[in-house]
């Protein structure tokens, strides 16, 4: 899998940390606060929008008074404590970056998330310091299934798309990693499990946890 990979780039929910859980909660606990349930579809229909593209959709579509930018900061405010104290590394992927490291390999984040929290979860973990960069959907024009944000991190690595490996959960980070013409690996989650089928089509390979990779590269 890691052979002529010069970079390689994680999503961040659902693939390096189990966290997808977490924002169904926020969700819920969110629109509950303007009295409005959660919508049945809700997690597919927002996917791999950006964090600002996420609070927007929010906005228009359920008609919330506040502004964008407070709709980001109530959300990361909600979920800073489940970052810090809630949100384990997937099975195996400490390990793995470490092996990434060692190997030379350089490594970046490509999220739909917001840096507060993507910098919280690193530091509680002690991965900051193993990588190169770090993207958000915020940084780039388009969210995922576009290829902005992981164009932009493999600019930022040094790396050309294909040389760089993407590790992604859902369906639309996985078309982002194949349309910036990169491999691509999908990485089993509970919350994508009924896209299962679509995620192993699509992707170059699929993995339970990333001590499968492990295994293989011995």
């Amino acid at each position: 899998m890691l052979e002529n990979i010069d970079a390689v780039l994680f999503d961040l929910d659902g693939t390096l940390v189990d966290s997808m859980w977490i924002w169904k909660d926020i969700d819920i606990a969110y629109l509950a606060g303007f009295g409005i349930p959660v919508p049945e579809g809700l997690q597919e229909d927002i996917g791999g929008m950006s964090f600002t593209e996420g609070a927007q959709y929010f906005k228009d579509r359920f008609g919330i008074p506040d502004s964008v930018e407070k709709i980001k900061e109530d959300w990361n405010r909600m979920a800073w404590d489940k970052y810090t104290h809630q949100v384990p590394l997937k099975r195996g992927a400490g390990e793995f970056v470490a092996y990434c490291r060692q190997k030379g390999i350089k490594m970046g984040i490509a999220t739909s998330n917001s840096r507060e929290l993507v910098e919280n979860v690193m530091q509680v973990h002690g991965l900051s310091e193993y990588f190169d960069c770090i993207v958000t959907g915020c940084e780039v024009e388009k969210g995922k299934p576009s290829p902005d944000i992981y164009l932009e991190a493999a600019r930022r690595c040094g790396v050309s798309p294909e040389k760089c490996l993407v590790f992604e959960d859902i369906v639309d980070g996985i078309n982002a990693g194949r349309a910036a013409g990169m491999k691509t690996c999908a990485v089993d989650d509970n919350c994508s499990r009924t896209s299962e089928a679509e995620k192993k089509k699509l992707a170059d390979y699929y993995i339970m946890d990333f001590s499968d990779i492990r295994r293989e590269e011995g």
